[in-house]
């Protein structure tokens, strides 16, 4: 899936108290993530969209949408929204995928389930998806590594050549691979 480019879509999505009508279209042009849970009205999916939520301010300064979505529909995430207080918060779409067809497009359709798999992709500006990460049913993503691999992404894109290392911060030293290097790191 790493350097694919995003396929068509259309949905309806829940965002800031609307129902709002989006495609690949939205995306084109801007840093975005698509975040995929399995279902609304659960478990660890709520502790992961709070997560997200928390961190939404600071991904929309990088210039960064946020897509949540599941097999649930638009109407559902309203309802979810509406009566919970750690849903209550998200301000990115909670997009309704109830035909599968962005979830088949991101391959995390759960075979016979109808559901997503927890997974998130970063897609840049042209489209193109940089980072993916998939998780089991139990086990939780976490939206500071997240914030962190779309800094990484956002500066090697503006920074051709150089590359970032494991854990790398923001301001942190980079590597501009060469022949030099080999077998020093």
């Amino acid at each position: 899936m790493i350097n694919t480019q995003l396929k068509p879509f259309n949905a309806t999505a829940f965002k800031s108290g609307e129902f709002v009508e989006i495609s690949e279209k939205d995306v084109l042009g801007k840093w975005s993530v698509f975040f995929f849970y399995p279902a609304d009205f659960t478990f660890v999916c709520p502790t992961e969209l709070g997560d997200v939520a928390d961190k939404y301010e600071e991904l929309q300064k990088l210039g960064v949408e946020v897509f949540s979505v599941s097999t649930d529909t638009h109407f559902t995430h309203k309802a979810w929204h509406d009566s919970s207080d750690t849903i209550g918060k998200i301000n990115y779409y909670m997009v309704g995928d109830q035909t599968g067809n962005i979830t088949n497009n991101f391959n995390v359709m759960r075979e016979g389930q109808g559901l997503a798999d927890r997974a998130t992709f970063l897609i840049d500006p042209e489209g193109t998806i940089q980072a993916m990460e998939i998780t089991a049913e139990g086990i939780g993503r976490d939206a500071e590594d997240l914030l962190r691999k779309v800094k990484a992404a956002q500066y090697v894109a503006a920074h051709p050549g150089e590359v970032c290392p494991a854990k790398w911060k923001e301001g942190e030293a980079t590597l501009a691979p060469s022949l030099d290097l080999v077998g020093k790191i």
